[in-house]
């Protein structure tokens, strides 16, 4: 299993990645510069690649000021709490700020929400 990184790192890392899927998509229309529609969807799609990137980093953004912000019982460094429990970003601790999850083992599925 792939280590859990804290959910705002996850957010950005994706966004990162968008950024560069866009220019290798366009990049992409570079071979086939002898067809001018092909080159115009290609660019396109890069563009929009990079203007969801800029989209999902202004929601990480409005949603980071709106976490909680705990010190870090094992670094001591303060880091963002978003949903029931997280990872520190500095050194990969469980935080929980429910007292009923305290001692427990981490898992993501404490953040789902139950249907009844």
């Amino acid at each position: 299993m792939k280590p859990y990184k804290s959910k705002i790192n996850k957010i950005r890392s994706f966004a990162l990645a968008l950024i560069f899927i866009g220019f290798v998509v366009m990049y992409g229309g570079i071979f086939f510069k002898n067809n001018p529609i092909l080159v115009l969807i290609f660019m396109t799609l890069g563009v929009l690649c990079i203007i969801g990137s800029t989209v999902v980093y202004a929601w990480i953004g409005l949603l980071s000021t709106k976490a909680i912000q705990v010190e870090c019982p094992n670094c001591h460094k303060y880091t963002k709490v978003l949903g029931r429990v997280d990872m520190c970003m500095y050194c990969n601790e469980p935080l929980t700020l429910d007292p009923t999850l305290e001692g427990k083992e981490f898992d993501q599925s404490y953040n789902k929400t139950k249907k009844s």
